[in-house]
């Protein structure tokens, strides 16, 4: 039987490898528990959302001197301040929506992986209608949208709370539906994360903590560790190759994986 400490090792590395890619971490790390016998549910559910915030430090540590200077800038700097006004505008969503519907999301749909089979294949089929679209993008600075564009796209990410659809996915979609050029569509959905992670951490650390064991916190620090390690490697070759080759590779990839997933669905799996 795989140990605990492999299987912390194992999606550790799919975390740092989906998060920030438009694919689905969640959805991968559900159906790696379900098919490969990773662990699911209680522990499992929530360790899930724990190692994430490991992968949404790989962002702050690849982008500190920018985060640093919005940071004190907003205090002096007009722009700086309206991009925090704009962050936390996108942001609030996911906290309305996930304290009113968290406990059946995590419940009911992270229980079902035919959900986030087809929330691949549908993801995957829409960022490829995406990608051919002429855009005509007249957004280049992710720090610099609209404020209503902020808006819609906090209310596009809130569709990630499906297992499947994938945050980073939905942001950039809109993103880039609302004008933005692709770097800085994918560069605002890692933005995005570190609010909505973080927040999604503390909330399921505060729910699980009664339940979590020295033990259990020893197996989240290795899955922590592992996916901040692989999500700086990604992160920093993802933006380049978006720019030049755009999602044909992602959504490709969404598709086969649901399929796959399907079929092993429809043979007992």
């Amino acid at each position: 039987m795989m140990s605990d400490t492999l299987r912390a090792v194992i999606l550790g590395i799919i975390e740092g490898v989906t998060e920030f890619l438009p694919v689905s971490s969640t959805g991968h790390l559900l159906l790696a528990e379900r098919f490969f016998d990773l662990g699911s549910g209680g522990f499992w559910n929530s360790f899930t959302v724990l190692i994430q915030l490991g992968a949404i430090l790989a962002i702050v540590a690849i982008y500190f001197s920018k985060l640093w200077q919005i940071a004190f800038g907003m205090f002096s700097n007009a722009d700086d301040r309206r991009f925090v006004i704009g962050l936390l505008i996108a942001f609030l969503p996911a906290v309305v929506i996930g304290l009113v519907a968290g406990k059946f999301i995590k419940e009911i749909l992270f229980n079902s992986p035919w959900v986030v089979c087809f929330s691949l294949i549908v993801g995957g089929a829409i960022l490829l209608w995406v990608d051919m679209i002429d855009h005509k993008p007249h957004e280049h600075d992710a720090t610099r949208f609209p404020l209503l564009t902020y808006l819609w796209i906090g209310f596009a990410q809130c569709l990630a709370m499906i297992p499947g659809v994938s945050r980073s996915g939905a942001s950039i979609v809109a993103a880039m539906l609302l004008g933005a050029d692709k770097r800085a569509a994918a560069e605002f959905s890692f933005f995005l994360a570190i609010p909505t992670m973080v927040g999604a951490f503390a909330y399921d650390f505060y729910k699980s903590r009664s339940e979590m064991t020295a033990d259990h916190l020893g197996i989240v620090a290795i899955g922590f560790v592992v996916s901040f390690v692989t999500a700086v490697v990604v992160v920093k070759t993802f933006l380049n190759y978006v720019t030049r080759h755009g999602f044909k590779l992602f959504a490709w990839w969404r598709v086969i994986v649901g399929t796959l997933g399907l079929i092993a669905l429809a043979m007992g799996r």
